[in-house]
């Protein structure tokens, strides 16, 4: 059976679903529910993107970013180490990521500064491999922030990623999309297992 991804653009709470009865949770009962079925991915990230018609191409098929990409970061305080995990979906296939680090001064900003590797772990990936579009889905709004401006970065790790994003940003197209945290995204909640696992704290 083929695999099935459902996105719920107006809901409880809004993104994508591998279950229709996760999906159906999330909209029955819930006035002006917009959802739908997609078979790839990418098109069910382009669904919550846009907030209207779908964007389409001449050919009809939908446009939406060519890689996606679910980050978190944990932070384990016995051993001062901070990791990331990273879900990333590209070209048909699905990636995962799960790396620790020990910097002393990006330790501090604990879970953090793993969400900020996970997040540059997702754009290195389409700089590497040549990807034009990028979608990041992180619960941590900083994530956001420090690139777009809306926060001031003003520690090294937020002012390096900043940095990273900007030089990234000149090759791929990245947007980003906000998910609550712990609120039974599988994806989410994946990335977050991947980043616990590289510190053992799961």
């Amino acid at each position: 059976m083929a695999k099935k991804y459902y996105a719920v653009r107006k809901g409880r709470t809004p993104g994508i679903y591998l279950t229709w009865a996760d999906c159906q949770k999330n909209i029955e009962g819930f006035s002006g529910a917009e959802y739908k079925g997609f078979d790839v991915i990418e098109e069910a990230a382009a669904f919550l993107e846009t907030g209207g018609e779908n964007r389409r191409e001449r050919k009809g098929s939908v446009v939406g970013p060519e890689a996606v990409a679910y980050v978190d970061g944990s932070y384990n305080a016995a051993t001062r180490e901070y990791a990331c995990g990273v879900v990333l979906f590209h070209g048909g296939h699905t990636e995962y990521f799960s790396r620790k680090f020990s910097d002393p001064e990006r330790a501090a900003m604990r879970n953090v500064a793993g969400e900020i590797e996970g997040s540059m772990c997702a754009m290195n990936y389409c700089l590497e491999h040549g990807v034009s579009s990028l979608a990041i889905y992180y619960d941590y709004e900083g994530i956001e922030k420090w690139c777009t401006g809306a926060w001031k970065a003003n520690k090294e790790g937020t002012i390096a990623y900043r940095d990273f994003y900007r030089e990234a940003s000149r090759q791929v197209r990245i947007r980003f999309v906000k998910v609550k945290g712990h609120s039974g995204d599988k994806f989410n909640d994946l990335a977050d297992r991947l980043a616990k696992q590289a510190i053992g704290l799961e």
